[in-house]
């Protein structure tokens, strides 16, 4: 979809609020809304606001699928904001080609960004015919299964080790009146749990010859029709949750109403926000105990090309001050994410964030499908699988021709 389609497309827009004091008031939006992302954020409002500028909270609720296209309609309508999230990857690949997105190649050479970011593929993400046209500020990935240990403990069961023993205990948690997995309704969550079960069931190489290579003969083959066999398994552990937002779905974990949850390690945020300790309240397992492999997805900050020059010094300032060393700590330990700098001490990590460290240090790494899939087809397989764990009629079989039709025509 072209630019000036999409422009006329989204007309989903919310009057957000402008930073009128002064010429150093930034306004930032970001969907950054449960208890522990806020607190996350809180970090980065503090570290600019130190620097002497204001950072002016336009924060949007519903998540990345909500709030892109309020962002987006901005941006192309001639109202922008100071800075704005997006996922790493392809998401504002259009605005940078229509012109309207900052180059931020001055600030990262001054910085040396390509020194210290690592992996390297975040910054790759950024950049388009050579110029870096974002920030990235963490990495978070999807390829973690968080369970409740409580529940497993009211069910009578060990806690599994990874996905196969975790299927076989789900009879034992309907049994204890639990919910085996907890799954919100978004759209971008069912496709997540899609795409971290693909990695843990057929492995590494499929998954990239499926999404990096888009080849449709494999995607309709007998590796993934494993996949789907899994997600059918899935789709009917997560009968009963009748939860929204991704959050709440965690909150099930915490309370011990589910027993796990598919969900990347932004997770972790709730589980700290809710003071429960990793490895005694709640166990980790990336890649959900099969594969050790965590994708390097995550969020960057763009920045709108500005008229206003005091505004535009302060898009700079921002951009220095996210990847500040103390910062990155900051914020990333509220977060539950990893830091894209290879360089911070983070001794405090809790023991899954440890874990995600380890095999980020072994190079057991992907990239997540917002780097390699665009948003028209990341959109477009959403669609499917939130049909699919909505709709029990549909079979995997189906779902798979229609999977295999998407990366066909994928770019």
């Amino acid at each position: 979809m072209k630019i000036r389609m999409m422009a006329a497309l989204l007309t989903a827009s919310v009057a957000l609020p402008f930073g009128a004091a002064n010429a150093t008031d930034l306004e930032v939006t970001h969907w950054w809304t449960s208890g522990g992302e806020s607190a996350a954020v809180a970090e980065l409002a503090k570290a600019f606001d130190a620097t002497g500028n204001h950072w002016v909270d336009g924060a949007i609720a519903g998540s990345g699928g909500t709030a892109r296209p309020i962002m987006i309609s901005r941006i192309t309508g001639g109202d922008p904001m100071g800075a704005t999230q997006f996922n790493h990857g392809r998401q504002a690949e259009e605005l940078v080609q229509a012109g309207l997105m900052r180059d931020l190649t001055d600030v990262a050479t001054a910085e040396h960004w390509k020194d210290i970011i690592r992996p390297s593929s975040l910054l790759d993400s950024c950049t388009i015919d050579g110029k870096i046209y974002c920030a990235p500020v963490n990495i978070h990935s999807w390829q973690w299964l968080w369970l409740s240990n409580a529940a497993f403990k009211k069910a009578g069961v060990e806690v599994p080790k990874n996905w196969d023993e975790f299927v076989a205990a789900a009879p034992a948690l309907e049994k204890a009146g639990i919910i085996p997995l907890a799954v919100g309704g978004q759209p971008w969550q069912a496709t997540g749990a899609f795409d971290v079960l693909m990695v843990a069931v057929a492995g590494k190489d499929v998954f990239n010859k499926v999404f990096k290579d888009k080849d449709a003969e494999v995607a309709a083959g007998p590796e993934i029709a494993k996949v789907f066999k899994a997600a059918d398994d899935a789709r009917k552990m997560s009968k009963g949750s009748n939860v929204q937002d991704w959050n709440q779905a965690t909150n099930m974990v915490i309370t011990g109403k589910a027993g796990g949850q598919i969900m990347g390690d932004w997770a972790q945020g709730e589980f700290a926000l809710a003071g429960q300790k990793a490895g005694t309240d709640y166990t980790c397992l990336p890649g959900l105990g099969v594969n050790e492999i965590i994708s390097t997805g995550g969020d960057a900050f763009y920045f709108p090309l500005l008229k206003d020059e005091e505004k535009s010094k302060a898009q700079a300032v921002l951009a220095k001050t996210l990847l500040d060393p103390k910062t990155q700590v900051a914020f990333n330990l509220k977060k539950g994410s990893l830091p894209v700098r290879g360089d911070v001490d983070l001794a405090a990590a809790n023991d899954c964030m440890k874990k995600g460290l380890d095999i980020l240090a072994k190079g057991n790494v992907i990239q997540g499908t917002d780097q390699l899939l665009s948003a028209d087809s990341q959109k477009q397989k959403e669609d499917l699988f939130s049909e699919f764990f909505a709709n029990p009629s549909m079979t995997p079989e189906d779902a798979q021709k229609r999977f295999a039709g998407i990366i066909a025509s994928a770019d």
